[in-house]
């Protein structure tokens, strides 16, 4: 055989032996990505939680826990998202924030509402976006309405000789105000403006519990109800707690009670002291300023 013949079977040689590498390169490279997106379904599948957020005590304008709640609505893992409250209320600005964060994840995503102790006010501006609301017999709940509170010292100041002079650039500036009473004018601004803020909770809930607006009034002149009279008035769906919960999320939306939950964190930090985290108070005492004029939405049983 010549060398001629010799070159030709061996370029044959290896022209067949780089296909054969070429095949193997390329099957390796189509199991890789079938692996890969064989894990990244299985991850989505086997990932499944439902979101869970707790709200205890007095509500503030927290927009770490609003952005926190606001990204379950986005985040394909998150089945559905089921609120926990035990709160009197609080700010109705912060009432706000929440209740709009939680009606988004609402409008991609089942959302369920229990109520424990209380979730009156704000507590319960917070719960009416859910699709059922569960609720012990109780459990005080309800108290839509709006209040603002102002201390008027004039009186103490005069008795101690104190006389304090104040310039307003006008008649509503200055109102309320710590060293003087309300004015005529001023008690009716600021009616107007506790009116508006309660116009508005009233639309919520309205809107929420898909009622006339008519009926929600009826039932919002800021009483308190218990679980009991609030299924009874539509305020609620059903009695029962965080398991019955999880059944009609498994009947009604197919989300099975296997799926593990998991806490919406708002990663705020804070230190604890006798159990109380410090920068939740922080927040409420500086953050929210607490303020003469400030409106809230709260159950105050004491009335005062």
């Amino acid at each position: 055989m010549s060398l001629e013949t010799d070159l030709i079977l061996d370029r044959r040689r290896l022209k067949r032996g780089l296909i054969t590498w070429r095949v193997i390169a390329i099957l390796a490279v189509v199991i890789a990505i079938c692996a890969f997106l064989g894990h990244g379904v299985a991850t989505l599948q086997f990932g499944r939680y439902v979101a869970v957020l707790h709200v205890d005590g007095i509500i503030t304008d927290d927009e770490k826990r609003t952005d926190a709640v606001a990204r379950v609505a986005t985040d394909p893992r998150a089945v559905a998202l089921m609120v926990v409250i035990d709160s009197p209320g609080g700010s109705v600005a912060g009432g706000e924030a929440l209740h709009d964060a939680i009606a988004k994840v609402a409008r991609a995503k089942p959302v369920v509402t229990v109520m424990r102790g209380t979730a009156a006010s704000a507590g319960y501006m917070i719960a009416v976006p859910a699709a059922r609301i569960f609720a012990r017999n109780s459990t005080i709940t309800g108290s839509i309405g709006v209040l603002m509170e102002a201390p008027e010292l004039s009186g103490l100041l005069g008795k101690l000789g104190i006389d304090v002079q104040t310039l307003v650039s006008g008649p509503l500036k200055g109102q309320p105000s710590l060293t003087a009473p309300l004015n005529d004018q001023g008690r009716l601004a600021l009616q107007s403006l506790l009116m508006d803020l309660y116009g508005q909770f009233v639309d919520m809930v309205a809107q929420g519990r898909h009622m006339d607006r008519a009926a929600v009034l009826a039932l919002a002149d800021g009483r308190a109800y218990s679980g009991h009279q609030a299924l009874a008035l539509h305020l609620i769906d059903a009695i029962g707690g965080e398991s019955d919960a999880r059944d009609w999320l498994a009947s009604a939306h197919q989300v099975p009670s296997s799926l593990p939950t998991r806490e919406v964190k708002d990663n705020s930090g804070g230190l604890s002291f006798l159990g109380l985290k410090i920068g939740g108070i922080a927040n409420l005492l500086f953050s929210q300023r607490l303020t003469l004029d400030g409106a809230w939405a709260v159950w105050q049983p004491s009335g005062v």
